[in-house]
């Protein structure tokens, strides 16, 4: 499909008719009926639009609490008629789908681990044909693919679905960094360029995977100028059944979201470009700090097996080749001789340093 096909013709009333960035607010998983009513009435409807909950819930392992199943769909509606609030759910199957549609909840989404399965994403799409009226929301694909997101978006969009957006939870990380998801923010830039008029929602909960970066990560959604944020809140984030750790009370997000402000035509634009680029080198900055730690930890092993060993912790060859390799895919990657040279002779020797010290 030609990208320009889905781009120009996704239906974009629904995030419109707000203008300006919505929240969609509530907890990870539905507990019991009481839990997501007390929840939704102590959110604000001045800076909340929809409101969400977990219905099911993948797991990586057997045994861990699944999602409270069809009896929350229940719940879910009554929320939506005592409060007035879009409610929100994730799908990930056929079946889902056709009980969700059964309890009319207005926004499905699709989460990271299914749409990185088209058979998953195509089987979603197959149960959505000819429903016009349900917004569909992507979670981005645990791994940093957009050929594979957008994948998702056009195969939903080719079976009649047109009220579409995205949302960005990170993306699962080499190490664990700072973050639990990382947020590869240049991505979703790159995302923007390809697709810009397709809604895009930003997930701090999942991607910070605590409440402490929650509004950092927002701050910078904003400046982005995201569509909207999707943040996990409960009336009792201290006993949730999952994620306790990421969900944050009703009062603690309208206290985030007061503190947040909409950048609109920016009046100085060089100041908006030069912020940008700096967010981007601030994310990469970590991820190296992040990893030389985890290099340093590496070179520390390797002084205890060669101390168990009597070998000696110089080794020249190993030096040599490792440079020479090192310089030849950086010069492939644009980089100049010099800066490598620099960079892992400082490598180097802070090894040595660490091994001389064993």
């Amino acid at each position: 499909m030609e990208k320009d096909i889905l781009n120009n013709s996704v239906d974009r009333s629904w995030i419109e008719k707000w203008k300006k960035p919505i929240t969609i607010s509530g907890p990870c998983s539905a507990e019991n009926e009481q839990q997501l009513l007390e929840t939704a009435r102590r959110l604000d409807h001045t800076y909340v639009q929809i409101f969400r909950a977990g219905i099911w819930k993948p797991r990586t392992k057997p045994n861990n609490f699944e999602g409270i199943g069809k009896e929350g769909l229940r719940w879910l509606k009554k929320v939506k008629k005592h409060t007035g609030f879009l409610v929100a759910t994730e799908i990930a199957n056929a079946e889902h789908v056709k009980l969700a549609l059964s309890f009319d909840i207005d926004v499905l989404w699709i989460g990271a681990r299914s749409t990185a399965s088209p058979f998953t994403v195509q089987e979603i799409a197959d149960s959505l044909e000819g429903v016009e009226d349900k917004i569909i929301l992507v979670k981005n694909p645990i791994h940093p693919d957009i050929e594979l997101w957008i994948g998702a978006l056009e195969r939903l969009f080719i079976k009649g679905v047109r009220k579409l957006g995205i949302i960005h939870r990170g993306f699962s990380p080499y190490k664990k960094l700072k973050y639990r998801n990382q947020p590869n923010w240049n991505l979703l830039l790159e995302f923007h360029k390809i697709l810009p008029r397709i809604p895009r929602i930003c997930d701090p909960s999942h991607i910070c995977g605590n409440k402490e970066g929650i509004l950092d990560i927002a701050k910078i959604a904003y400046h982005f100028q995201y569509d909207g944020l999707m943040i996990e809140s409960h009336c009792d984030p201290e006993n949730a059944w999952s994620d306790a750790q990421q969900q944050i009370t009703p009062e603690q997000l309208l206290d985030i979201l007061k503190k947040l402000t909409v950048s609109k035509n920016y009046t100085n634009k060089t100041k908006n470009d030069l912020n940008s680029l700096r967010i981007l080198i601030d994310e990469i900055d970590e991820n190296i700090i992040a990893l030389l730690s985890e290099r340093m930890k590496i070179s520390k092993q390797l002084g205890i097996l060669k101390k168990s060993y009597d070998i000696s912790i110089l080794q020249p060859d190993r030096w040599k080749k490792i440079m020479n390799k090192s310089i030849l895919l950086g010069k492939k990657l644009g980089l100049s001789e010099k800066l490598l040279e620099g960079f892992f002779k400082l490598l180097h020797q802070e090894s040595i340093n660490i091994q001389n010290k064993i």
